[in-house]
Formats: structure tokens, sequence, C-alpha cells
């Protein structure tokens, strides 16, 4: 059930972009999504996502679904755990990707956090979409 809840809270949140206005942009930059995803490393309460096995899931989940390119960055993040009422402390890795708008590409984002849950036994990716301006 927490499951269809959070997936349901995420395709309403992705399709919520198609919605957003697109920036006016000042040349040479241009209008694109710019989106963010939180992964956390801990698996229960302890760490148990190596770099090497982040590594391996972006080559095999994120590299697929965006070959342009992303950044990754390591972090520590928290969030309050509902379920014990405790607020949870933890690495994480942040990735940064930035895409022209497409429906494919806004749910590659959902299918991306959905892999990263499945394989690494997590109750959550935060996943945040805006619009930007970007040049390369």
């Amino acid at each position: 059930m927490m499951r269809l809840l959070i997936a349901c809270s995420l395709a309403t949140t992705l399709a919520g972009c198609a919605a957003l206005p697109a920036p006016a942009c000042l040349p040479p930059s241009r209008p694109m999504l710019s989106a963010e995803l939180a992964f956390g490393r801990n698996i229960g309460d302890r760490p148990g996502v190596s770099d090497a096995d982040f590594r391996r899931f972006a080559a095999e989940e994120i590299t697929p679904r965006f070959p342009d390119g992303f950044t990754v960055v390591d972090g520590a993040g928290q969030w309050r755990d509902t379920g014990r009422s405790r607020i949870v402390r933890e690495k994480s890795k942040l990735v940064t990707i930035v895409f022209a708008d497409d429906a494919g590409r806004r749910a590659a984002l959902g299918e991306i956090a959905e892999a990263y849950k499945r394989r690494f036994r997590q109750q959550a990716v935060m996943v945040a979409v805006r619009p930007s301006c970007v040049s390369f």
C-alpha cells in the first residue's frame, strides 16, 4: 500500500511538470528540465549501498535512460521515518539530470527511483523536477 501511495504521489508530481510554464531564457540558454534524485545508502539501519553498488546501479539503470549525461554528488541526508517516528541520518547520492522536456524521460525518472527502491530495499527516493534555463 505504501509503495502504491508513493508511486501515485511520484506520478502526480511528475505529471505536474507538464503544466509548469517554460522559463524565459536568455540566449544561448534554452528551456529544459532539471531533475534531482536523492538516494539513501542505508539498508535498514546500517550502511549498505557501497560506492561500487551505486556505480553499478547508475551504469545499469540511469545511463541507459539518460545517456547524454548526469552528475553524481556524495551527500549526507536525513529524513523522518514515520513508521518508527524518528529521524534517520545517512550517507546519500544526489544525482542531477538535465534534459529536454519529454513524457518518456519524465517517466524514466520514476522508473529509476522504483528500480533503486527494489534493488536496495528503500522506502523512498526523492525526485524533484523544475524548469531551468540551460546552456552547454
